[in-house]
């Protein structure tokens, strides 16, 4: 069975992330019509198309250990990449949990960090875990970007996307205790930062691979 190349992970977890993102912009145009503001991304799973959400974490999963696999075919690995990627990796698994275990959607009003079931508490604790492997995977991983010096015309979006996610968690945690009805969008910021960072860096590692095979 022939090898996956470096270029094929990386060309699929780009197409990946902006599937992600078209996905996900659409769904918030069909009814039940959540805010992208105060409404949580996961509501988008509950409802009517609530099952093309679900596919979409799923995709999002495959998307993460596209990432994975294209960041690992780089040379001059070490402790910082490896984890960086089980960090990745884990949080991508985490968005296949989410896949099987609706969230709770709550009344306008109420704080959206707080479940009333099972699958709803479920949902919320891999959701928080997820996000936060998930940023913690790109910052350690751009941290090794500048140490090995791997990918020089990427690194400048790397730091920018992964500032964004840091940004986007500052901000949900100010959700939490001072602005419950700005959670959809703090999450959605963090989205971005992660998003915006596997398409960028991966397009950067696809571009080097197009490069080496002339």
């Amino acid at each position: 069975m022939p090898r996956i190349s470096r270029r094929t992970y990386a060309t699929a977890a780009m197409i990946g992330a902006a599937g992600y993102a078209v996905v996900d912009t659409v769904l918030q145009f069909l009814p039940p019509h959540y805010s992208p503001i105060s409404d949580a991304e996961s509501n988008l799973a509950v409802g009517p198309f609530g099952w093309i959400m679900n596919v979409n974490f799923l995709g999002r999963a495959v998307t993460s250990a596209c990432a994975v696999g294209a960041l690992a075919g780089l040379t001059g690995g070490g402790p910082l990449r490896r984890s960086g990627l089980v960090l990745f990796g884990f949080g991508g698994l985490c968005s296949a949990v989410l896949a099987f275990f609706p969230t709770d959607v709550h009344p306008d009003g109420e704080a959206g960090l707080v479940a009333h079931t099972a699958a709803g508490a479920v949902h919320l604790t891999v959701a928080t875990v997820g996000f936060l492997a998930a940023l913690a995977g790109i910052t350690t991983l751009t941290g090794w970007l500048w140490r090995s010096g791997s990918l020089s015309g990427g690194r400048g979006a790397a730091v920018g996307f992964t500032a964004v996610g840091l940004a986007g968690l500052a901000f949900l945690g100010l959700t939490i205790v001072a602005a419950p009805g700005m959670l959809g969008l703090a999450e959605r910021i963090c989205l971005v930062g992660i998003l915006g960072w596997v398409f960028f860096v991966c397009r950067e590692i696809r571009g080097q691979s197009e490069l080496n095979s002339r």
